[in-house]
């Protein structure tokens, strides 16, 4: 199991060390830092059981894996569930199942599963009114429960490979590489890939080993040319929303937290200037990576035909890359389409509340924009 214990250390030290001393941060660290290692240990301990009691997982192939990849509160999640109601050819990871990804622990559920349904479900409806508690404040900008659709990023997490250790860690640019494991050493990223691989050969052997996987993962922004380089045959989704909406929405999600451990961190201050700055350059890197990929394997929709009708936008994505739609599945994006279109995000942020302008995005997105006629 891959972990960048280097990283690790390096944010440990940034933190408790080079940080100007304060209580509520080191209370912060420390505990979310010994949750963190408890369930690595828990987790490598699973996927070390997983060799001895269901070991041809190894042999299982991840062919054509599919995803979808854009930068934060870009509509990805949108189109995850959307993409996901086509169980006959899609197999998808649910939140529970990144927090455990190994074959064990996995059985293990769905047998508490099977035995809490037996009993008249009391597990159930306590874990219905903990997911209020945990992920209710979310619900207006990313709804977040344990047995639904979830980005992949908890897999990249035990790896200390993931933008979410800026959270604990607002220290972007030195932390980099945790947002953009491209920028990763060669070595590091064919062993970061390798761990990946095993994620989804487990996945797919414990709940679809015929069917497609299909993942969501924003931070892979940064990550396109290793998921490419490991995977040859897959095929990328990438949506492009305006930048002038999405970098604030993206910035806007972590400013709470880190007002929480460290008051002192401003809302328009230099740690959301440098976070922006990750989310802008994930729109140049998603952008020169398009350009390089053949066309076969990737495809761009804008965020306003996603939002406007969905049925239509992912009956575009169907016809690019050839997949037939079943009746089924064409009934339910039908009503899906129809419970999107009486929503409305009662979220909106600008850039200058985070100390960004229009001209900066400008200056850095210009060709971005441009190329997907975006107005200025």
């Amino acid at each position: 199991m891959y972990f960048n214990y280097k990283l690790f250390l390096r944010a440990e030290y940034l933190a408790l060390i080079r940080a100007p001393f304060r209580l509520r941060r080191w209370c912060y660290v420390l505990f979310f830092s010994g949750l963190f290692l408890l369930f690595l240990l828990l987790v490598g301990l699973g996927r070390a059981l997983d060799h001895l009691l269901f070991r041809p997982f190894r042999r299982q192939a991840v062919a054509g894996p599919v995803f979808i990849v854009a930068p934060p509160r870009s509509g990805t999640t949108l189109l995850q569930k959307l993409l996901s109601l086509d169980d006959q050819r899609f197999v998808h990871l649910k939140l529970y199942q990144t927090i455990f990804p190994a074959v064990c622990c996995q059985r293990l559920c769905d047998g508490l599963i099977w035995l809490d349904g037996k009993l008249g479900a009391p597990c159930r409806r306590v874990l219905n009114w903990c997911e209020k508690k945990w992920f209710g404040g979310w619900d207006g900008l990313h709804t977040m429960r344990l047995n639904q659709p979830e980005e992949d990023d908890a897999l990249f997490l035990y790896a200390f490979q993931s933008e979410a250790i800026y959270l604990l860690f607002p220290f972007i640019d030195e932390l980099w590489e945790a947002g953009f494991p491209d920028a990763l050493l060669p070595g590091e990223r064919r062993k970061l890939m390798r761990y990946y691989r095993s994620c989804l050969q487990r996945h797919l052997y414990a709940n679809g080993p015929t069917k497609t996987l299909l993942s969501k993962a924003t931070q892979s922004s940064g990550a396109v040319e290793s998921l490419l380089e490991e995977f040859p045959d897959a095929k990328f989704i990438t949506i492009v929303r305006h930048p002038y909406r999405s970098v604030a929405s993206h910035v806007s999600l972590f400013v709470p937290v880190w007002q929480a451990h460290s008051p002192e961190i401003a809302r328009n201050g230099p740690v959301a200037k440098a976070y922006a700055r990750l989310a802008v350059e994930w729109y140049k890197h998603l952008f020169a990576f398009r350009r390089r990929v053949n066309p076969r394997q990737a495809y761009c929709m804008d965020y306003r035909d996603l939002v406007r009708d969905p049925h239509a936008a992912i009956e575009k994505i169907y016809t690019h890359f050839g997949w037939s739609m079943s009746e089924v599945y064409r009934a339910r994006l039908e009503a899906a389409t129809q419970r999107q279109r009486a929503f409305k995000s009662k979220h909106e942020y600008t850039l200058e509340e985070f100390g960004l302008s229009k001209e900066w995005i400008q200056q850095e997105l210009g060709e971005v924009m441009a190329s997907h006629s975006l107005e200025r």
